[in-house]
């Protein structure tokens, strides 16, 4: 990554597998909430699960009315990512212990007031929304999501068979003009079962991942040398056992890839009423309107909130020098497009629901289907 400037610049940006450790961790949090929100739509969630040393550990607090069976809901989600196999040192078949507790008193009393909720939390939200693709998110993490994905589908389908669950894509774009404009380099690791070869992981991950990828987003393949597969040679153990994985440690992927501000919390195992998570989605859902309605080019949007209190402390719109219209327009596009109290955000965009476990792998914008992803007003 390096200094953006009006000239060229190189921008890098990374994407993990589903079944990468941290993944396998959100995973499971989010299992958690989904299953307590398709019991009682006012739960409140904060999971926190660790898997390594074939363990399987939830930690954390909940309040809820819905009757939940943690350890099946783990496991469920552990087998769901292919850890099936208890030679590879961690599978849904690893020890569980569970030291889930109920909410703080002091955070309900804050949360659960009479005709609003309070945010669950203090701290800062960024949302950030761009026109260098489609899904109006920055091209690099973009493309390394894209890769990811296509690792984990070449392995369900099993159109390549050595694959394993877990890996990582990086990607570095050259920008012009603050426009990318060509792949300069592509790294890519993946667990592999013994029998195959490092030239073969080699040759069948740019073949049937790297370049059907890079040429549906309208990119040239970088030269060989330019192309970095299992750079230590060889990957056979995946998961936990290698690495052990948190919830919410991998919050720069699950966000920008780097390339604009994140928060200071996590998302995966959080109900709504943490604001760490419903005003990233706030942020996001304004930033991407901005540029969808032709307000702007680029949006950043930062929210603040103090534990307790529904409204935010702060509210900003960033638009790099690209608004097509005033500032006091912008804010009152924002006004009416969503009221950015805690209550507000969760009414407008529904998010009491269980849809949480789409977002754990591949980032938690850019996908159509949630709410915070819909386009309200069209370009002009």
């Amino acid at each position: 990554m390096s200094t953006q400037t009006q000239g060229a610049y190189l921008f890098t940006s990374e994407s993990v597998c589903a079944g990468h450790p941290d993944k396998i961790a959100d995973a499971v949090s989010d299992a958690v909430l989904d299953a307590a929100l398709a019991q009682d739509s006012n739960s409140r969630t904060g999971i926190e699960t660790v898997v390594g040393a074939n363990q399987i550990s939830l930690f954390g607090e909940i309040k809820t009315t819905a009757t939940l069976d943690f350890e099946a809901i783990a496991r469920g989600a552990v087998e769901r990512l292919g850890y099936t196999n208890p030679a590879w040192g961690f599978s849904d078949k690893s020890a569980f212990s569970n030291y889930i507790h109920q909410q703080s008193p002091e955070i309900a009393a804050g949360v659960d007031q009479a005709g609003a909720i309070g945010a669950g939390d203090q701290g800062m939200m960024f949302g950030y929304a761009c026109t260098e693709t489609a899904e109006y998110m920055p091209a690099p993490i973009a493309l390394a999501h894209s890769l990811t994905r296509a690792i984990d589908d070449a392995r369900i389908d099993q159109k390549l068979q050595w694959l394993r669950p877990d890996g990582k894509a990086q990607v570095t774009l050259r920008y012009e003009n603050f426009k990318p404009v060509s792949v300069e380099k592509v790294v890519v690791a993946v667990a592999h079962d013994e029998a195959a070869t490092a030239r073969q992981v080699r040759e069948d991950i740019i073949a049937h991942v790297i370049e059907p990828t890079l040429r549906a987003a309208g990119y040239a393949v970088p030269s060989s040398e330019n192309i970095v597969v299992n750079g230590t040679g060889v990957w056979h153990i995946p998961g936990p056992d290698s690495d052990a994985g948190l919830t919410g440690r991998k919050i720069v992927v699950d966000t920008y890839g780097g390339y604009a501000r994140v928060g200071g919390g996590a998302f995966s195992g959080k109900d709504p009423s943490k604001v760490d998570r419903s005003g990233a989605y706030a942020a996001r859902f304004i930033a991407k309107n901005v540029v969808t309605a032709g307000l702007a080019t680029r949006c950043e949007v930062g929210l603040a909130y103090v534990i307790g209190q529904s409204e935010p402390l702060m509210q900003t719109i960033e638009t790099f020098g690209t608004a097509t219209v005033s500032e006091a327009e912008l804010a009152a596009f924002k006004d009416n497009l969503i009221h950015t109290s805690v209550s507000g955000i969760i009414n407008k965009l529904n998010l009491s629901r269980p849809i949480y476990s789409q977002t754990c792998a591949y980032g938690h914008f850019g996908k159509p289907t949630l709410p915070w992803e819909e386009i309200v007003n069209k370009r002009r």
